[in-house]
């Protein structure tokens, strides 16, 4: 028996990255499916206010809890690992390769989203703060907010869930492991992004190993989730841009 529940490293390394990421994003998860904290948001402040302080909280709660949180638990479990360890490094040595993935997704990215922009299941779903008049310093506040939530999320998905798992299981079981979970994890958005991130999630997985760090990943997601959102502001029935926001609702308000 003593055999059986020994663990080595390597078998604390897959149990931390794989039930730890889980976990992660299920304590996530929960937080979006709260009623209790969407209420107090909603009701502490005008519709529109709420509306943009509870996306903003999720966003920059994604960060914490996705991106902070787990970091500090491989610290703690596995001191000897560095930053370069989970991707979060800037290789010289790869930076030119970096630069084509980056290109040629960026192009495949926005083209498609240009197009898929005008469909109605984007403007169901994009962009995610459902208010009717959007200025510059909102869309700043928006895209930055995304970004930080999209950080936390790579560092999860491509960064502490892949590089261990790839030293001490093989390139490929970790891969799928990944896009097992990375894939799970789009459920809630409807079958299209399900599927779709199968093969997102292998495409950013193979540029991830490629260049050694997570940039290509975390930029490309960032261009998907900014682009869906923009090209569904602009062509959104409901929605337009203005130069000013109404007085009650100018972004030092939230």
């Amino acid at each position: 028996m003593k055999n059986i529940i020994s663990l080595n490293e390597s078998d604390l390394t897959c149990i931390v990255s794989i039930v730890g990421s889980a976990l992660f994003f299920i304590l996530y998860w929960s937080l979006l499916s709260s009623e209790r904290i969407r209420k107090y948001f909603y009701e502490e402040q005008s519709s529109d206010v709420g509306k943009i302080k509870y996306i903003l909280f999720t966003k920059y709660s994604g960060l914490l809890i996705l991106g902070v949180l787990p970091g500090i638990l491989f610290y703690i479990v596995f001191p000897h690992y560095s930053l370069s360890d989970y991707g979060l490094s800037f290789s010289k040595g790869t930076s030119i390769i970096s630069f084509y993935w980056i290109l040629v997704l960026g192009f495949i990215i926005l083209v498609m989203n240009r197009f898929a922009a005008r469909r109605e299941k984007a403007f169901l779903m994009y962009p995610q703060i459902r208010v009717k008049e959007w200025d510059g310093k909102l869309i700043v506040s928006y895209s930055i907010a995304w970004s930080a939530y999209l950080f936390g999320y790579e560092l999860l998905f491509r960064g502490f869930l892949f590089f261990p798992l790839v030293n001490v299981i093989g390139i490929w079981p970790a891969i799928s492991i990944n896009i097992a979970l990375y894939s799970i994890s789009h459920i809630p958005k409807g079958l299209d992004e399900t599927v779709g991130a199968i093969l997102l999630g292998t495409v950013l997985c193979i540029a991830t190993l490629q260049t050694g760090t997570i940039w290509v990943a975390f930029v490309a997601h960032v261009l998907l989730a900014l682009s869906n959102s923009l090209f569904a502001l602009k062509f959104h029935p409901e929605m337009r841009i203005v130069k000013v926001r109404n007085a009650e609702m100018k972004l030092s308000n939230y």
